[in-house]
């Protein structure tokens, strides 16, 4: 690769290698109506956590891309399309969801300090900080209750937040 020599130098010198650069982001379809995958954030945790099947990709820039719903037991729901990028642990907003549709400008990319986002990371979508491959990937991680290269599994993710 031609662009090993680069990297290589790019870090000797301290500096992080140049990250591709983000592909635009179409906001899925509002309100989300195809399959909602759940996955278990924690015990602890009164809230259930959904992705929306249909929405969830992995762009040429290697941002997985997804709705999240998030329900309380009094039935309120909050909605989200986010993006992770694995290689950096950083999650970023686009948008929030409600009556009127999608809302909101995409905001900036930030360390993931929530847990359910480290729980999306760490066990379904970036396994060893790199993106997965292909939504296949990802919906089968989702539905099988984690991803198979996870290292330690989901039970090894950070908690320190």
């Amino acid at each position: 690769m031609k662009a090993w020599p680069f990297a290589a130098a790019a870090l000797a010198a301290g500096c992080a290698a140049p990250r591709p650069a983000e592909a635009p982001a179409a906001l899925p379809p509002y309100p989300p109506r195809g399959e909602f995958i759940e996955f278990f954030v924690s015990a602890a945790s009164e809230l259930r956590f959904f992705i929306e099947a249909g929405s969830l990709s992995v762009g040429p820039d290697g941002i997985v891309r997804y709705v999240l719903i998030a329900r309380s037991p009094a039935g309120a729901v909050n909605v989200s399309y986010e993006g992770l990028r694995c290689e950096t642990g950083e999650v970023r907003l686009y948008a929030t969801g409600g009556e009127a549709g999608w809302s909101g400008r995409p905001g900036e990319w930030r360390a993931a300090a929530r847990r359910w986002h480290n729980i999306l990371m760490h066990g379904y979508f970036c396994p060893q900080r790199q993106p997965v491959s292909s939504r296949s990937e990802g919906l089968d991680a989702l539905r099988k209750g984690g991803h198979a290269a996870s290292k330690g599994g989901i039970d090894d993710i950070p908690r320190g937040f």
